[in-house]
């Protein structure tokens, strides 16, 4: 596991009127100011509660609460480890992340990630903040991620996704039968209570998921996503929000579901499927160096698909 930080800090008098990423540089002055920054961007730093912008001014006298995942902080080494390079050329990598392999080291995971795997392949990407990673899955998430070679390419694929010119689509097995695709736009944050959760908070940033419904079975649903924001955690707390949890879901899932009258191999799909049914399966964006609309699919793992079959299976059966 990750280790969860809590800072807490009260904004001096004296501090009033300065933008809240100024403050927090002389209040947590331990970290760089691009780290602050970052940590605003992802919702970990709240101010009275409530989640500003790095520009905002603060008055004085606010309560500031930050609570994030801490990197770790060592010099990550290259490793060796296998990759499975969807594209490649000197401004890009795309990448089919398998489940179980972490993105980037955090305290608990210092070495045996993409990262680490990313440095052995393209030593270059040494010169690149965070290895070029410019978006993240979860560890127990398939699917495909882009990773830029240069700096050029890193800013040309932040701007992106802070204009939400990212075309990320996901699917995803979830829990009882939709009636129809639709759009979840509720904010989303740190959970009020488990802090290492995400949740639908007033409070959180702004989070829109679209889904399709791809196949209904007797009680799961087969569904595309597609982000139009990135949060932490969004689709799994999205699907839970709406009372339709990800299959598996160790985290968001609620307790396990299986269809009266299944049979064996159903059930003992659903049981011993321990991580979220949840693939990036399909990723768009603007080559950074050719302006080049460019597109990916990644098929579902074996896992999925095994899960899927044996869906079909039972609908057929109670059909028949």
């Amino acid at each position: 596991m990750s280790e969860v930080e809590h800072l807490s800090a009260t904004v001096a008098d004296e501090l009033a009127g300065q933008r809240l990423d100024r403050v927090l540089a002389q209040l947590f002055s331990d970290y760089s100011r691009a780290r602050l920054q970052q940590w605003v961007s992802d919702g970990a730093v709240e101010v009275d509660g409530r989640q500003l912008r790095s520009k905002d001014k603060l008055r004085g006298g606010e309560q500031i609460e930050i609570c994030v995942e801490l990197e770790a902080q060592i010099e990550s080494q290259p490793e060796a480890i296998p990759l499975d390079i969807v594209y490649e050329d000197e401004a890009l990598l795309v990448i089919n992340k398998p489940v179980g392999l972490v993105v980037h080291p955090a305290v608990g995971n210092r070495d045996g990630t993409m990262l680490n795997a990313l440095l052995h392949h393209a030593p270059e990407l040494a010169a690149v903040p965070r290895a070029g990673i410019v978006h993240r899955i979860d560890k127990d998430t398939s699917g495909l991620l882009v990773v830029a070679r240069t700096l050029k390419s890193q800013k040309s694929l932040t701007d992106q996704i802070q204009r939400r010119e990212f075309e990320r689509e996901y699917q995803t097995i979830v829990c009882g039968v939709m009636t129809a695709g639709g759009t979840v736009d509720a904010p989303i944050g740190r959970h009020p209570t488990v802090r290492t959760r995400m949740a639908v908070v007033g409070s959180g940033k702004e989070a829109r998921t679209h889904y399709r419904v791809m196949q209904r079975y007797r009680a799961h649903t087969h569904v595309q996503v597609k982000l139009e924001t990135g949060r932490t955690h969004q689709i799994r707390v999205h699907m839970a929000h709406i009372r339709h949890p990800i299959v598996g879901d160790q985290v968001y899932g609620g307790r396990l579901r299986i269809p009266k009258g299944c049979g064996e191999v159903l059930s003992g799909r659903l049981r011993s499927f321990k991580r979220q049914a949840l693939h990036a399966a399909k990723l768009g964006l603007s080559h950074p160096d050719s302006g080049e609309q460019m597109a990916w699919q990644s098929p579902l793992p074996q896992d999925m698909a095994a899960l899927l079959e044996a869906l079909d299976a039972d609908l057929k059966q109670a059909e028949s």
